[in-house]
Formats: C-alpha cells, structure tokens, sequence
C-alpha cells in the first residue's frame, strides 16, 4: 500500500525492543516508557498499546492532553506526566488519573486540596534536580519538601527520581556525581522513615551507560524506538530501528547540463541528468537544511538531493540509478535492500538530533503500522484507512476506500 509519504512503524520491532529492555533491567525494575510527543512521532495510541502488550509497567507522557488522548483510546495503564503541570490542569489530572509530576509545594497543595474534595486520593512523582538544571525541586531543599510533601492528605508521592543531562557522554563523571547525590538524599529520608515505592533516574542513556542509576524503575524513550543515545557506536542493548520513512517517485525529468534545479538556484547540473522528483518537503517534516546534501534511496542506491528541499517536493539526481521509473519506493531513512540511511545519519546532515528528525515528521505523513510483516494500521491526515470489499451482488468488485474516523459529508440541499 503505496502513499506519497509515508511512515512505517514496525510494531513488531518494537515489541522486541522492550524484550531487550527487560532482558537489560531484569524482572524486578519496572519500565516506565515514554511516548510523549506523539511516541516521539510513532503514535502514541499504538505505541502505548503495542508496548503495554510486550510488558511495559508505565507510560511517560509531557502533557495533560497527551494523557487524557490515551486515556479516551482506553489506556487504562499507570501514566506519569513528565513536565510540571498548572493547577488549572489539577481537576483533570485527578478526573484522567494521571500521575503529575511536583515541583513545589503550592502545587501539591493544591493538588492535596482538589484530592480531598473529589474523596480520592493522588498518587504523584517528585522531581528532583541533581544536575540538569531544567525543572525540579533544588536539591538543597529537596530534603525539607519531600518530608513535608509526605504528609500532605489525600496524595501520596508514589515516586521521585532525577534526569541526566548527558548521560550518552563519554565523560560519565558527572552523571555519576548525580547517581551519588540522588542516592545520598534517599538515604537521609529513609532515616527519617520515608521511603518511596518508585524510585527512577535512568533515562536510555543511563541504561545502557550507568548500570547504577537503574534503581527500580527506568524511562526508557528513543532506545525502545530502536535508536541509540549518542550514537550509533552505543552497545549494551539489542534494539532495532521501528521507524522508516518513505515515498516514490512522482515525476522523471530529463535536465540539459547547466540546468538550475530548485528555489534559489543553489544546484546547477555539470552534465545532462536525469532528477526525480519526490513528494516530501519541509511541509512533511523533512529539514529544508538538508538540501543540497541530503540523500535518499531509490532501487538499493544512495542519490543525491539536488537544489533545495521546497515545502511539498524535494529532488534527487538519480543518472547513475539504472532503470528508475516513476512510482519507484524511495526511501528517506530506513533500509532498502542492502543499503540502509539511518535516523542518526540523517540527523548529522540535517546539524540537529535524532530526536527533532523523528518529532517532526507532520500529520500529512501517512503512519502505516505494521505486525506481523502486515499492515496492522494505517493513520491518515482524514482518519483512520480501511479498504472495504464490497458485497457479492455489487457489480464492482473493488476495495472501496472508507475513512472511519471522518463524518459523512452530506448535501447542503438535503
């Protein structure tokens, strides 16, 4: 099933890295994964749903909408929001049970007192900062807060953890500073007869680069979608890529040496070529930085982007690709017979992360989910793709095209 775009999201991959995962942490840490903005672009929904079913104990998201999307897909699972919340978000943070994370005591006050008035009582996470300098409670304080926060009515702080900065460093001295520092506090509460039934810092760099910092939950994110933090010389843990981004060739054209190629005429051919034209832009996600240094496959081989990447369209030299025709699959990042361009590669061009390469592929980018070598799924800009095969006594026996998420359109005139 052929797009113009089109990602594919190999749930099966997926479902082996959190094997891996497990395999690393062992069976008594929980796995808390994160699948904040959209699944870092692979979709929540399924992702959650998918990673739930392979023995994840958590999801991780950023937002209050982000939890409350898969609450509304029936993802009954525990759920931590990552970033500090507002307390106008408090009541629907209590009404989707979603684990906020605290960062002050006016919040969890607050928090205490909505709790209280809905006769419920709300688990939540405290953050402390060790390092990252980004959001937290200041770790000299930490100590004072986190034993008033434990008595507050109607909450109960489930869990506390920290976040590395740079755990995929090749210099871990610092991390392991925040390792000790973390560590160090939990010491003194439990002294005081506080303890915490989570307790977490490891992000996927410090899995696979800080074995001490696994305690007994871990936020795995960009290695369960098969990427490795810092690179792709990272080891310690068997993952595969569950991201390919594709589309085709849409025309063929036939330039005279000297030709320009796209805005700007920043490419201007040395020889007669041939250029195909490719429907993906910056409008899809794909970095206009990448122009005349990107590259994509088409029929097993690398071809060059040529002039700039435009906003629907981006072109390739593809004269040294024998036989390339239009509607040919071309691959953006991925494999392709024994050629392969990888998220990190594409990253490296683009001057930006792995993770921005992945966040940033649009809606109009079609998300086929695959199981079993199968498409499972497929999510369009319109709703969700199903083809319909229509009953015996219809005269046209061809798939019908239906689109279940979209109203039908009905005639102004009635």
């Amino acid at each position: 099933m052929k797009f113009p775009a089109w990602v594919e999201i190999d749930l099966d991959a997926l479902g082996h890295n959190v094997q891996a995962l497990r395999a690393l942490v062992g069976r008594e840490t929980k796995i808390c994964l994160v699948v904040k903005a959209d699944a870092y672009g692979h979709g929540a929904v399924e992702v959650a749903r998918a990673a739930l079913g392979a023995g994840v104990d958590m999801l991780g998201v950023a937002t209050l909408h982000e939890g409350i999307e898969l609450r509304r897909a029936n993802v009954s699972s525990p759920m931590l929001v990552l970033s500090p919340s507002l307390p106008t978000e408090i009541e629907e943070l209590i009404e989707y049970r979603l684990r906020p994370s605290v960062s002050s005591l006016t919040f969890a006050r607050e928090l205490s007192r909505a709790s209280q008035e809905q006769s419920t009582v709300t688990p939540f996470h405290v953050e402390v900062d060790t390092g990252m300098g980004r959001t937290g409670l200041d770790y000299e304080s930490a100590y004072e807060t986190l034993r008033e926060l434990s008595q507050l009515p109607a909450v109960t702080v489930e869990g506390v953890y920290t976040h590395f900065p740079d755990a995929d460093n090749p210099d871990l001295s610092f991390a392991r500073m925040q390792v000790k520092m973390f560590s160090s506090l939990l010491v003194r509460l439990k002294e005081e007869g506080i303890c915490f039934e989570l307790i977490h810092a490891a992000n996927s760099a410090g899995m696979v680069n800080l074995p001490e910092s696994l305690l007994n939950m871990v936020r795995p994110g960009l290695l369960a979608y098969g990427l490795r933090p810092g690179g792709e010389a990272t080891t310690g843990c068997d993952v595969r890529p569950v991201m390919s981004f594709k589309s085709c060739v849409v025309q063929l054209r036939r330039v005279q040496a000297g030709s320009y190629i796209s805005y700007g005429r920043t490419c201007r051919v040395a020889k007669d070529s041939v250029i195909a034209v490719v429907p993906v832009g910056y409008g899809h996600g794909y970095s206009w930085t990448l122009s005349n240094s990107g590259e994509m496959l088409v029929r097993g081989r690398r071809a060059p982007i040529v002039g700039r990447v435009t906003m629907d369209l981006t072109m390739l030299d593809v004269t040294h690709v024998p036989d390339v025709t239009e509607g040919d699959e071309v691959v953006l990042f991925g494999r392709q017979g024994e050629e392969q361009i990888t998220v990190d590669e594409v990253a490296r061009k683009a001057g930006t992360l792995s993770y921005e390469i992945l966040c940033s592929i649009g809606k109009r980018v079609v998300r086929t989910f695959l199981l079993d070598n199968r498409p499972s799924k497929v999510l369009t800009l319109v709703g969700e793709r199903k083809e319909v095969r229509p009953t015996e006594g219809n005269k046209c026996q061809q798939p019908v095209v239906q689109y279940l998420s979209v109203p039908a359109i009905t005639d102004e005139r009635g």
